[in-house]
């Protein structure tokens, strides 16, 4: 392989920097507008409202977490294998 030819080919696909361009005045000046439709504003608001909420809902998680605590807390062995099997069909 030939450095100058490789060189030569670099030089051609360099990035040129972007002239600025030039505007006469009052002529081709344009303005920015940004809308937002009412789907978007439905999002921004669902996110907000999303934003505020913990992601753990407390009042489902202290009793579960107080019994396991006391040690009162029981699977039903049967209940989690049918659960268990119930989501390997689900998947396979």
């Amino acid at each position: 392989m030939r450095v100058e030819a490789y060189a030569q080919i670099q030089q051609i696909y360099k990035p040129q920097k972007a002239g600025r361009a030039q505007v006469a005045h009052g002529v081709g000046q344009t303005t920015d507008m940004l809308s937002i439709s009412s789907i978007g504003k439905d999002i921004q608001t669902a996110k907000a409202a999303l934003a505020g909420t913990p992601d753990i809902r407390e009042e489902l998680t202290a009793p579960i977490k107080a019994k396991i605590q006391n040690g009162t807390y029981t699977v039903s062995n049967e209940s989690f294998a049918d659960k268990l099997m119930r989501k390997l069909e689900e998947v396979g």
